[in-house]
């Protein structure tokens, strides 16, 4: 059930490019991001205050969640602006299990399981294939470094959750504290992008879709995942992401789906099958 909860936070997560092509045009990507957090983080809030609260976490996982969560709202956007879509969201998010089980390693030393090992291998190689087909910018050094800033800062974000999840407090908290004070923390990137666009019936529709659907209620199921997963597995299983964002552009914005990029979505399928099918156990009978 926790692979699953973290799938369908997956799936959550690869409607926001469709939701911002289907938006107003010309926004600032870092403004919507911003905008996104700010209402997803302020609907966390609101339901840790309905339910368990929000007294009692660490200070130090909660500082770098917050920090690590807004440090890739920004990273992200900059790389993707910087280098493209594709090799931004290649690095960023492939990136992002390797190092989630790198820190896991250094700092617990917990080893990941050869399952995760064959399943990022699979699912990494699919992101490849799928971000290459539609590579046709320049590929930036400094680019490349945000992005990697970007994935560095997901696996932080995923193992300081881990931590708060691991001492005992619920998801609800967990999120609401981490995404409340992200949300603080990117409240100036609105200000100075601009928030004309929130006078918009579309740029409302926009920015509330964003923070209920792939944020608040995405991070919940992803948080309730992560209560019983590893950081490494969890990041694994998130690049469902790029999967879903690619079928939804098929089916919703009449993209062309290319060979390569078939490929690419069968792997990350393959990856991701390897590491969330369940585990079949069968009983061992004694003899009396």
């Amino acid at each position: 059930m926790s692979r699953v909860q973290v799938l369908l936070a997956s799936l959550c997560f690869g409607t926001t490019g469709t939701a911002q092509a289907l938006g107003p045009a010309g926004l600032s990507p870092a403004g919507v991001g911003a905008a996104r957090i700010l209402i997803g983080g302020a609907l966390l809030v609101l339901v840790a205050l309905a339910s368990s609260g929000l007294r009692g976490l660490p200070r130090v996982p909660l500082i770098l969640g917050a920090l690590a969560v807004a440090a890739y709202q920004l990273a992200f956007f900059a790389a993707v602006a910087d280098t493209g879509v594709a090799v931004g969201t290649i690095v960023a998010l492939g990136s992002a299990p390797a190092l989630a089980g790198a820190l896991e390693w250094a700092i617990e030393r917990r080893t990941p399981s050869r399952a995760w090992a064959t399943a990022t291998a699979l699912a990494c190689a699919g992101v490849v294939m799928l971000a290459l087909t539609g590579a046709d910018a320049s590929i930036s050094v400094l680019g490349i470094v945000l992005a990697l800033v970007a994935g560095a800062s997901y696996a932080a974000y995923t193992y300081a959750a881990k931590r708060m999840l691991g001492d005992g407090h619920t998801p609800e908290t967990v999120m609401a504290g981490a995404f409340g004070l992200g949300a603080v923390l990117l409240l100036p990137v609105l200000l100075i992008t601009g928030v004309g666009w929130l006078g918009t019936v579309d740029g409302v529709a926009l920015a509330v879709f964003l923070g209920v659907v792939p944020t608040a209620g995405a991070y919940l199921l992803f948080a309730r995942g992560l209560k019983r997963l590893s950081a490494a597995e969890t990041a694994t299983l998130t690049l469902a992401e790029p999967l879903t964002a690619t079928l939804l552009g098929v089916i919703v914005l009449s993209e062309q789906l290319s060979v390569p990029a078939g490929v690419g979505a069968a792997l990350i399928l393959s990856g991701l099958i390897v590491l969330a099918a369940p585990e079949i156990r069968r009983p061992v009978t004694v003899p009396a």
